[in-house]
């Protein structure tokens, strides 16, 4: 299985132990293939640096460099020649065009953007609870 996990969904991955956690450890453990860009990366680097989501990252005795370093040695980074504009938000459309240039199965997010979108070229994008059913590992 190969995935894209949106930035929110990898932040909230990152500093909380719910159920997009959950997907990253089964990612790691499955050897479920995680993509990601230089672009998503950046972008996941200017919003976890914020100072609420550093306070956060504190209190887990982490630093943003070290979050950043965890999530990219989890993933595979790739560099799309294009991105289509799709979406509203252009940083969605960095989403879909990581998700097409890596051929995944599935975009994770919790953007309803996103979501409202819900198949694009053959790549479905679901919620982490929807991810977590298909991989066996939703809530018993």
């Amino acid at each position: 299985m190969r995935i894209v996990l949106d930035t929110n969904v990898v932040i909230s991955a990152l500093l909380w132990n719910g159920a997009p956690y959950r997907l990253l450890r089964t990612a790691i453990e499955r050897d479920i293939d995680l993509y990601t860009s230089p672009i998503l990366l950046a972008e996941l680097q200017r919003v976890i640096g914020r100072e609420h989501l550093v306070r956060r990252l504190a209190q887990q005795r982490m630093s943003v460099e070290q979050a950043l370093a965890q999530y990219a040695e989890a993933t595979i980074s790739i560099s799309p020649t294009m991105v289509p504009q799709i979406t509203r938000d252009p940083d969605d459309d960095h989403v879909i065009a990581c998700a097409l240039a890596a051929n995944v199965d599935f975009i994770v997010s919790g953007d309803s953007d996103l979501l409202d979108i819900g198949t694009y070229r053959g790549i479905r994008i679901l919620t982490v609870s929807a991810t977590l059913e298909l991989t066996g590992s939703g809530e018993r």
